[in-house]
């Protein structure tokens, strides 16, 4: 459920929606042109731009889609269900399918089981069981994994595993829709990467672990620390009060609680719904408040932001 201040703030928000941009989603429109034709004409203009400038712009393109994809599972640029997901499946970043991506992040928004081991699919801690049962080495990993540092290292292999780990799962245990979704993603990964392969000087190995799996890193420093645990459910996501470059890369989903707040209000809005009511914003955080992730690397570049095993679980 969306949460509203006071009356006058539905108002307000009713206001943003209601607006010629809202109401027709052309930011949205527009980036997802942006995205597919720019990918196109990345890769198949890569003999000309050369490897490495095809690859530094491939990186940030892919993590600008990993943000579009997040739009159109929450409901934009339009109502139906079934034509984001037409619009959004196209496997520009390899590991995750659309449809899990999707279904997984709508759990995840059920705030209150954030932060939450086992039952928030997005939760980065672990629960005194699991924290107990684990060998030093993995400890370690997860230490490691609570540094800026080490989320973009680590955050996307760690990620992968764990994505393996379950879905292998699913497979073994038959599960329909698990087999339909990792087949027709699959199919898609492979035409994708045979028209990488035949059409570019980008080789298969290399857009899978030079473009793909980076892109995933730099998207993992946007999920660094979103989210911490604490007893007021309204407490447990951030405000990131980041720069530009950022915003633009994860449309502006560092205005993590304005999100979570109200999930179907567009990216485009968010920083003047954040700017209307900032002090509320924060005050309802409890103080969770970042001054960008600058600030989180000069504080947590090597050292762990808090412990990996969940105080409460």
């Amino acid at each position: 459920m969306p949460h509203y201040f006071d009356d006058a703030h539905r108002q307000q928000i009713e206001t943003l929606r209601q607006r010629f941009t809202s109401r027709t989603e052309w930011p949205t429109w527009l980036l997802l042109i942006g995205v597919y034709v720019g990918w196109f004409a990345i890769v198949l203009g890569s003999e000309r731009l050369g490897v490495w400038w095809s690859t530094l712009l491939l990186i940030p393109l892919l993590v600008l889609w990993l943000s579009v994809q997040h739009e159109l599972l929450h409901g934009h640029p339009t109502r139906w269900t079934f034509v984001n997901k037409l619009l959004g499946y196209a496997p520009f970043a390899v590991w995750y399918p659309y449809t899990l991506y999707r279904d997984s992040h709508l759990q995840h928004h059920r705030d209150e089981d954030l932060t939450i081991p086992g039952v928030d699919p997005e939760s980065r801690y672990l629960s005194a069981e699991r924290w107990q049962g684990s060998s030093l080495f993995e400890r370690s990993l997860h230490w490691l994994n609570k540094t800026v540092l080490g989320r973009f290292i680590l955050g996307a292999p760690l990620a992968l595993l764990a994505l393996a780990g379950e879905e292998l799962q699913r497979l073994k245990s038959g599960e329909r829709q698990a087999w339909l979704m990792w087949l027709t993603h699959g199919a898609l990964t492979v035409l994708m990467l045979f028209f990488i392969a035949r059409y570019s000087v980008l080789s298969v190995w290399h857009y899978l672990f030079l473009i793909s799996v980076p892109a995933l890193s730099i998207a993992m420093v946007r999920s660094y620390y979103e989210h911490r645990p604490h007893t007021q459910p309204e407490q447990r996501t951030v405000l990131n009060e980041a720069g530009w470059p950022w915003r633009w890369l994860f449309l502006n989903l560092n205005f993590h609680l304005v999100h979570h707040d109200l999930p179907k209000l567009s990216w485009y809005d968010l920083p003047e719904a954040y700017r209307m009511r900032r002090e509320q914003w924060v005050a309802r955080s409890g103080g969770f408040l970042v001054q960008g992730y600058g600030q989180l690397w000069r504080r947590h570049g090597i050292k762990p932001i808090d412990s990996p095993q969940h105080p409460f679980i």
